[in-house]
């Protein structure tokens, strides 16, 4: 069913991706609003939905590759 070693590959994720989508997902989030706003989309519930998530998992995701570049660079540290 699943390749072999596909469980123990270690995947590493890359601080500039997480903050670069949680920062696209924040900015899509304020953009849409404006967009429903100004008239250019019709003021759905689903586009405020969309709106909303993209919202709050662009917030989560800012946040969580913060808290990763800040441990990594106190890993990193030698001072300590």
């Amino acid at each position: 069913m699943w390749p072999a070693g596909f469980m123990t590959k270690k995947r590493k994720m890359h601080i500039n991706r997480v903050l670069l989508t949680g920062f696209l997902l924040v900015l899509s989030g304020a953009v849409l609003p404006f967009l429903m706003l100004i008239g250019v989309l019709e003021s759905t519930f689903l586009w405020n939905l969309l709106a909303f998530v993209a919202s709050v998992m662009g917030v989560f995701l800012g946040i969580l590759g913060s808290a990763m570049y800040v441990g990594k660079k106190r890993r990193d540290d030698d001072w300590r």
